[in-house]
């Protein structure tokens, strides 16, 4: 997985294809697939892509290509930790305190995979703090 920094605010189709060594077509038919994937498009009608979206298409990737999980399993896993806010702009994480019970440790009572996905949410929530203040 290549590091993202933030260079740009926007990047297009084949850029994104390029940093998430995905083709074209599977951008677009994964938009078609997962609600919470809707790049912007410019005047021309071509997609724009944020970085919010880049990450969203590694974790995606990372779901149905190494944890093997169907588009229907990673539809639910995305609905599950990535609920949508009323706006639609952003990504409200659950914190990793809400799922674990009082006196307990989030390794003792959470999978493996539950483990990665947890701190890989943690990481976008820290990367999308990070940009609203850069943006403010």
């Amino acid at each position: 997985m290549k590091q993202l920094g933030i260079k740009k605010l926007y990047y297009s189709i084949s850029e994104v294809s390029k940093i998430t060594d995905l083709e074209q077509y599977v951008l677009r038919y994964w938009e078609s697939e997962f609600e919470l994937l809707q790049p912007a498009k410019n005047r021309a009608g071509n997609r724009i892509y944020t970085n919010r979206d880049i990450k969203l298409i590694l974790y995606i990737k990372r779901l149905l290509r190494e944890e093997r999980y169907t588009i229907e399993g990673a539809k639910q896993v995305l609905q599950t930790y990535m609920p949508e806010t009323d706006t639609g702009e952003q990504l409200e994480l659950i914190s990793s305190t809400e799922t674990v019970s009082a006196g307990q440790s989030a390794s003792s009572t959470q999978k493996p995979t539950e483990n990665r996905l947890r701190s890989d949410m943690v990481e976008v929530k820290k990367f999308l703090e990070d940009l609203l203040v850069r943006l403010a």
